[in-house]
């Protein structure tokens, strides 16, 4: 890597101590570069690639998007699985200043095209296997999605033509420049864009660091989408300390229990709904797993007695977890369950670089035992929902962000998940709001009234099923809603059952609003 130009020396004294200690996620990752250059940074199939060599298509990843007009700030779509080139851009993101909005694919048209126009890309990037939703999303010849290219082979090979930029042209990006855009669930029923910041970036890795005993230079297995927060911050987090990203393309529990057995892992993320196949491979797998530091996330929604298992086969603990898109690991992830034992409660601790309040409806700090509204404030946080003031006018009241969850403070410090101050189903790792399904089956003139609760799934955590009241005289089966929601909604948002009610028999509030926890006791003892 060619030596960077000296920087200008001008402005005050105040001006450059102030610059010296903005450091960006580029130029955080160049330094991991010069430090280890020949260590293998990123493995994908029978293909590795070096960090000297991680670097040049970086490089030329940067140039192209520059060639192309892409600058600072303009946002850059990508519809693709994971890839070896994807994890180039978002460092090229980095390189460039650009900010690259990482589509769901899981999600139906509908969804993706209030996504991408809600970010208005100057270009989209999009795999071959994607290639056909994005025409279903803007027409083959739409515009509402910029420029489009393919990520293909080809296009990685025009990178290398290109004239890389300058060694010092990511020098003054500002670490508060956002660098990604996540998708989150909407509590209007459409998702919302969590601009993450470099800062946000380099302080979540810091802080995943602290909370789970993964070390710099450890191997990580991305399969969780780069669209996810656990994806995105784990791998830029692994190449910004020197560690090795396999990259697969989805959840392969079988391939997964093979690479642990042939190398050492840090922070082995499995998802509620991936466990029990976790659990099976690694049984199936004839030689042992070799070391892995930390393994799962979200416990709440494991059977308890998976964790058990899953963690003795790996003498790994459990990170016990409660963050978000918006806040990464934080604000209550920092302890783990220890390996081979059930735990007996799931109460959480602080996690390192953040703080929390548990307010009131007028946000006045609640006694401990008292549920109260988790607000949190750290450099973690991201820097507010794209194009979304009203809402941002909100949730960051006082200078501090609302989760919309409800938890308990102990004496001993500990915190207790109460419930969710927004109505949310959390299924295999998803967020799903109920108004998303809601509106969708209120979109039938056959419908008179529709409510959306979560079920506990042994497999999934949560699952959401719809109440639904007939319009008088409507004939309406369930059949019709099912076939309605498949053409409209995610698969993971699909309700898992409907059951019908007259309008009258919805349980209300004294203002009329549907009390969903009276619908949950119905579903239970319906069950029962």
């Amino acid at each position: 890597m060619p030596n960077r130009p000296a920087a200008v020396n001008a402005g005050s004294p105040q001006t450059l101590v102030a610059a010296a200690s903005r450091a960006n996620l580029d130029g955080v990752f160049r330094s991991t570069v010069r430090t280890w250059p020949e260590r293998t940074a990123v493995e994908e199939g029978e293909r590795a690639l070096t960090y000297r060599e991680l670097d040049r298509l970086v490089d030329g990843a940067a140039g192209w998007l520059a060639a192309n007009g892409i600058g600072r700030g303009d946002r850059v779509a990508i519809l693709s699985e994971n890839s070896t080139a994807y994890v180039a851009l978002m460092l090229a993101a980095a390189r460039t200043g650009c900010i690259l909005a990482c589509q769901n694919w899981r999600l139906t048209a509908r969804e993706l095209r209030h996504c991408i126009s809600l970010v208005q890309p100057k270009m989209t990037l999009v795999s071959d296997r994607f290639a056909t939703l994005l025409d279903e999303v803007d027409g083959p010849g739409g515009d509402g999605a910029g420029e489009r290219h393919r990520l293909d082979d080809g296009l990685a090979a025009r990178w290398s033509e290109a004239e890389p930029p300058a060694p010092s042209a990511s020098d003054d990006i500002d670490p508060e420049a956002i660098l990604l855009i996540l998708y989150t669930s909407g509590t209007t029923g459409l998702p919302k864009g969590a601009a993450i910041s470099h800062r946000a970036e380099l302080v979540r890795n810091v802080v995943w660091h602290l909370s789970f005993g993964v070390l710099p230079g450890d191997t990580m297995v991305d399969w969780m989408p780069l669209y996810h927060m656990g994806g995105a911050d784990q791998v830029l987090g692994t190449l910004l300390g020197g560690g090795k990203v396999i990259v697969l393309e989805a959840f392969d529990a079988p391939r997964i229990a093979r690479i642990a057995a042939r190398e050492p892992l840090g922070w082995l993320v499995t998802m509620p709904g991936t466990t029990e196949r976790m659990i099976a491979a690694l049984k199936a797998e004839p030689s042992p797993p070799m070391r892995v530091r930390a393994v799962g996330v979200m416990p709440d929604l494991v059977p308890r007695a998976e964790i058990a298992e899953l963690t003795s086969l790996l003498n790994a603990p459990y990170p016990n977890t409660f963050g978000s898109t918006e806040t990464g690991s934080p604000p209550c992830s920092g302890s783990s369950l220890p390996p081979g034992v059930v735990p007996e409660r799931l109460s959480k601790t602080l996690s390192p670089l953040c703080e929390v309040r548990l307010v009131d409806a007028d946000d006045q700090d609640v006694p401990d035992e008292t549920p109260g509204e988790v607000a949190v404030r750290g450099p973690t946080l991201f820097s507010g929902y794209w194009r979304n003031d009203e809402t941002n006018g909100k949730d960051f009241r006082n200078g501090w962000f609302h989760l919309g969850d409800l938890m308990v403070r102990h004496a001993d410090g500990t915190f207790d998940f109460v419930d969710r101050a927004k109505y949310m189903i959390k299924s295999g790792g998803e967020n799903i709001y109920p108004a998303e399904i809601e509106q969708v089956l209120l979109a039938d003139p056959r419908v008179a009234e529709a409510a959306v609760v979560r079920r506990t799934d042994p497999r999934w955590g949560e699952v959401p099923v719809a109440f639904v009241a007939r319009r008088d005289g409507e004939p309406l089966e369930d059949a019709d809603l099912f076939r309605r929601c498949r053409a409209e909604l995610a698969g993971y948002k699909q309700p898992k059952g409907i059951r019908f009610l007259d309008f009258d028999d919805f349980p209300r509030s004294a203002s009329g609003k549907v009390q969903r926890h009276e619908l949950e006791s119905l579903l239970a003892n319906e069950e029962t």
